[in-house]
């Protein structure tokens, strides 16, 4: 291979060639970076390598080790950036989001139509990588991830997040009579916070961590999700949405005492979201080598 292959240095074979000679120290030093540069791992492929090293295809052991879990939220904390996975961040008043800031009621409602956009970076049976980009005020639903484990990493703005874990034993409430509510399911409140970016991983295990969680955008944001493993129908991990309900909306019965203050607790009822718009985005990120 020549020099004269690459377009951006044939300038300096024609015109430079004697500063080229004199100072060849660092001519080649320039190329052994240009290289270097060239063969180095993209962050999502660092990404990608480790989850592909960590999780086993779903229901085959061993499973990771703290170790590996702790690296990968120190991955996508401490190196990952939006501009990484292909991002530009939004600022922060961008008209494109949903919410209260219409100069009247019409322009108000046209915006709460703005969809969530979703996506997708990789998908295997092991595990899935994902983008979820948020106008002001939109909202994921509380939704649960059965038998998974999920990484969220906010790459830039501020979002809130309210999660469940159900209580154990299970203590449920049934219907009583004809017109009677839906069955509902006793949870304890996990995390509510709001989220500014730059800031940790948050993880969330099969029982433990805000398994069921609900996401609302403060500003425009976006949220790179890794799942291990992902959503299948066919193997029990469909993802169900929820409406919560106070704790003295329904009473326990001769269920679990509650440990701590009632609005620690809710009552859960499967449900269909009837506001949940998504629109599925074309990744622009760096490629990842499988």
């Amino acid at each position: 291979m020549v020099f004269g292959s690459f377009p951006k240095f044939q300038h300096l074979l024609s015109n430079k060639t004697k500063l080229l000679v004199q100072n060849k120290d660092m001519v080649f030093a320039s190329f052994g970076r240009y290289f270097s540069m060239r063969n180095q791992n993209s962050k999502v492929q660092d990404l990608y390598d480790h989850c592909n090293n960590v999780f086993s295809p779903s229901g085959i052991p061993p499973p990771p080790s703290s170790q590996d879990l702790h690296k990968l939220s120190s991955i996508l904390a401490d190196t990952i950036k939006p501009a990484d996975v292909g991002l530009k961040e939004e600022a922060a008043d961008d008209d494109r989001g949903l919410g209260f800031f219409g100069v009247n009621q019409l322009n108000r409602v046209a915006r709460w139509a703005k969809p969530i956009t979703c996506v997708g970076i990789h998908e295997s049976e092991s595990f899935s990588i994902g983008i979820f980009c948020f106008p002001t005020s939109s909202t994921i639903p509380l939704h649960d991830h059965p038998g998974m484990t999920v990484f969220s990493k906010l790459l830039y703005g501020s979002l809130h997040v309210k999660a469940y874990d159900w209580v154990e034993p299970p203590c449920i409430v049934e219907s009583k009579g004809p017109g009677g509510h839906a069955p509902v399911r006793l949870a304890k409140l996990a995390v509510d916070r709001v989220l500014n970016a730059p800031c940790e991983t948050s993880v969330l295990y099969p029982k433990h961590g805000g398994n069921l969680h609900c996401f609302t955008a403060i500003t425009p944001c976006a949220v790179l999700d890794v799942l291990a493993p992902p959503y299948n129908v066919y193997e029990g991990r469909k993802c169900t949405y929820y409406h919560d309900y106070p704790f003295s909306t329904f009473s326990a019965g001769n269920g679990p005492i509650c440990v701590g203050e009632e609005d620690e607790y809710a009552w859960l009822a499967e449900t269909e979201p009837s506001d949940l718009y998504m629109n599925s985005g074309v990744y622009a990120g760096p490629s990842i080598k499988l």
